[in-house]
């Protein structure tokens, strides 16, 4: 009771972070919603990933390797997982609950892709509601495709209709979905129902009622306010026929009170000249009606709080669609790890397969991993092109999947959620002239460390190049060492044996080495340390040993001497 408790208290945590997140990424009051560039983690802003981290380990791909949401809001909530991974154990073992409660209940699995299917093909109406620019005239065409702007062409009177529509059946929708078991899919469901029951949906399911800058809804609206009803649409019954009983009344008038006049010559030619008029008048309701009444309702619509909560709870539905679809289409072997709330990071994992390879390569060899108490620093040793870069991108790239939720190619996975999430590649074209590459990369190590916790995963490929060999292995050691008291989990890449060597008098480390055969790398981790060097090999594969340099010199001095 306690564990339940404690994750619908965590629910409830998250809803409350949609209030913010909402005027970051998906409804945000500036004048376009929020792409996928203003979630990317930068320098400055970044949680568990920080932007180098995100290029190295490809998450833009893993992002698209995973995607198959049919949503904005989905593809937004997918591609914000990713780039801020969620570090609360409690909610993800929710979201795990949620896809196999889909997985046991095809009834539920099928009510909520039909809900989402259908708020799909709705979901730009809304947009073009919030963010639209209305230019005036009698069109409605959309020019947003010669504009970078979202304008269209008329007064907003079809974008208020389609997109308060669009509001109505996602809440009218979500109320035929049956009733789930999981707290995180209630949770969601319940985003749209709290929505139904509020002021805004009141309005935006109508009718509204006007009086200069104050809106009501029906519910608010008493028989003595003096208030009228907005009705979207430029041809008003009202104001027409008002017009045209004035043009009849003027006729009227010179037929029957000023006889001395002809009425053919002056009424007509006075109702000929209001005609035109008719056009101009319609023009000015349009106006009226866009800047004093869709623009601030729209206004409302954006900085309410319970349609943000819609539209992410949306976008967290699909999303969980997203992974049950992963997961379908992942061949081999996959599993949603256990996710284990501990003050220190670990992840374990049997036969694992990177997510980007797997699905190209079908005979990708697995390794396990083991990150825990017994090995938290691991380090790797093996000749270039044996498999140890494409490790360490399977190890982050695994605990990225598990940290949203969602499932990982292999057999068996437990992990804790990491607070940062490092990984340390060599970068040449971001060298300063003061540092030289030596200082640069230094410099990066120095900022992951200060920023690294227990709860930390830190992927180092290579330390201390660029110097000598002796303060290579003085400055790798301490660093090494550092870590190891801070207990972050820490892989490293190294061709240094004697830095392994090293460590392992102190007990410090796992120790795998790329696995050769006569024939090439397996692939396969084995554990060890790798004193051996396959450059020669490598050389030889892309035509540049010492041969193919001696050839290509004998070559160049024949040619020399035929020009003679």
């Amino acid at each position: 009771m306690r564990a339940t408790h404690k994750n619908r208290k965590n629910l409830k945590q998250t809803f409350h972070m949609i209030d913010i997140w909402r005027k970051k990424f998906i409804l945000s009051d500036s004048e376009q919603p929020t792409t996928t560039e203003a979630i990317r983690p930068t320098e400055s802003n970044y949680e568990a990933l920080d932007a180098k981290t995100f290029e190295a380990i490809e998450a833009e791909s893993l992002f698209h390797t995973i995607n198959q949401t049919q949503t904005e809001a989905g593809r937004l909530t997918l591609y914000r997982s990713i780039a801020r991974p969620n570090q609360d154990a409690g909610i993800l073992q929710q979201k795990q609950m949620a896809l196999r409660e889909m997985e046991s209940d095809p009834q539920l699995y099928e009510a909520i892709t039909k809900f989402v299917s259908q708020a799909a093909s709705g979901e730009k109406s809304l947009k073009y509601l919030l963010y639209g620019e209305f230019v005036g005239g009698l069109t409605t065409e959309d020019p947003s495709s010669r504009t970078d702007k979202l304008e269209f062409g008329g007064y907003g009177y079809r974008q208020y209709v389609d997109g308060t529509e669009f509001a109505v059946d996602l809440v009218e929708g979500a109320a035929q979905v049956p009733q789930p078991q999981s707290s995180y899919l209630r949770a969601l469901l319940d985003a749209f129902r709290d929505f139904g029951q509020s002021r805004i949906y009141a309005l935006m399911k109508g009718p509204v009622y006007v009086s200069g800058s104050k809106f009501k809804s029906k519910k608010e609206k008493s028989a003595f306010d003096l208030f009228l009803r907005f009705r979207p649409s430029l041809f008003k019954l009202i104001p027409i026929v008002t017009f045209f009983a004035a043009s009849y009344g003027i006729l009227f008038f010179f037929e029957n009170f000023m006889p001395q006049f002809n009425v053919s010559y002056i009424g007509y030619g006075i109702l000929a000249l209001t005609v035109p008029v008719f056009p101009i008048l319609l023009l000015a309701m349009g106006v009226s009606d866009r800047d004093s009444i869709i623009y601030p309702l729209r206004k409302q619509f954006r900085e309410s709080p319970g349609l943000a909560k819609a539209i992410e709870a949306l976008g967290m539905l699909d999303e969980l669609l997203s992974f049950r679809r992963y997961g379908q289409a992942l061949t081999g072997d996959k599993v949603l790890p256990q996710i284990l709330d501990e003050k220190q990071h670990r992840l374990t994992v049997s036969q694992a397969r990177n997510p980007l390879l797997v699905q190209t390569i079908p005979d990708y060899v697995p390794n396990d991993i083991h990150l825990d108490q017994a090995g938290r620093v691991l380090i790797i040793t093996g000749p270039n092109s044996g498999g140890k870069t494409a490790y360490c991108k399977t190890v982050v790239q695994i605990q990225l999947l598990g940290q949203i939720g969602c499932y990982i190619p292999a057999t068996q996975g437990q992990l804790v959620p990491a607070e940062r999430l490092y990984y340390q590649v060599p970068d040449p074209g971001q060298l300063s002239a003061a540092m030289g590459r030596f200082g640069h990369e230094l410099q990066r190590t120095k900022e992951i460390f200060f920023n690294a916790t227990p709860l930390s995963l830190v992927v180092l490929d290579e330390l201390s190049e660029g110097t000598t060999f002796e303060e290579k292995m003085t400055i790798s050691e301490y660093i090494l060492k550092g870590f190891h008291k801070l207990g972050a989990s820490t892989l490293l890449v190294t061709h240094n044996h004697e830095l392994c060597e090293l460590l392992q008098k102190d007990n410090i480390g796992r120790y795998l080495q790329v696995e050769f055969m006569p024939q090439g790398p397996t692939h396969r981790m084995i554990a060890g340390i790798s004193k051996v060097s396959h450059a020669d090999r490598v050389a030889n594969a892309i035509g540049f040993s010492q041969r193919d340099v001696e050839a290509h010199l004998e070559r160049q001095s024949g040619n020399h001497e035929n020009r003679m």
